[in-house]
């Protein structure tokens, strides 16, 4: 692991986006990921990538757009670099209510990955924790994702597993193959940090990094990518954050 990246969403309160990129630039990091809202001006985002000499090599994308104009995802992503492309989140009202529904969707993603992958990207689904709560049948709906789409990549988001109930270790053992991407975030102890939704810098909240990092250099991830769905200071996170990974 040389080269770390950053969810940018992690910086979404501290705009503008060319500060953040300087930010990310001067602390060593080399790639960063994007999300819809750096998509706006796709042509001001790659010039400020450019102006810091960072590169963004993932990016997340709404299933709506996945779905609805594949062709502006592709053009977002070839102007900005983007090699792999995440779907990152299915809204509440979005989300199945039993087995056949994930079954389904599933089959959603996997006809999203024969679109994307014959344009050349690799495509997979970044989880949050609701795929991992068992449905009223006992079925999990992330395994049941995996299963109705055979060719999908993974965004590992190990924290999110871990608040789903699940284990992360089981899951890299079991699906591990899929790999292509990590979000490398942390968990604070019960009742810290509650401003910040429960989360902590990496490496000062109760995840084991040392051990999980161990366990995903079995895996063919390339891309190691820090965030913190609501940090307090962003720059504090950052640099905390690729200090611990730095020194694994």
């Amino acid at each position: 692991m040389t080269d770390f990246s950053y969810q940018l969403y992690s910086s979404r309160e501290f705009p503008p986006l060319e500060k953040t990129l300087e930010m990310l630039k001067r602390l060593g990091y080399a790639q960063v990921e994007g999300y819809g809202g750096v998509y706006t001006d796709v042509e001001a985002t790659k010039a400020a990538l450019d102006a810091n000499g960072l590169s963004m090599p993932t990016g997340h994308f709404s299933i709506d757009l996945l779905e609805s104009d594949p062709q502006q995802v592709i053009d977002i992503a070839e102007t900005l670099g983007i090699k792999a492309i995440y779907c990152p989140y299915l809204a509440v009202e979005q989300r199945p209510v039993d087995a056949a529904g994930w079954s389904a969707f599933g089959q959603r993603l996997e006809a999203a990955h024969s679109v994307y992958s014959k344009a050349g990207f690799t495509f997979g689904w970044h989880n949050h924790d609701f795929e991992f709560v068992a449905l009223a049948d006992g079925s999990i709906p992330q395994k049941l994702i995996f299963d109705a789409a055979p060719s999908i990549g993974w965004e590992a988001d190990i924290a999110w597993i871990i608040r789903g109930g699940g284990d992360p270790f089981e899951w890299i053992k079991n699906y591990g193959s899929r790999i292509g991407a990590v979000h490398v975030k942390d968990i604070a102890p019960a009742g810290e940090n509650t401003s910040e939704d429960g989360w902590s810098d990496v490496g000062h909240g109760t995840v084991d990094w040392k051990a999980l990092i161990a366990a995903l250099k079995a895996t063919p991830v390339k891309y190691f990518v820090m965030e913190h769905d609501k940090p307090a200071d962003d720059e504090r996170f950052a640099r905390r954050s690729i200090a611990t990974v730095k020194a694994l």
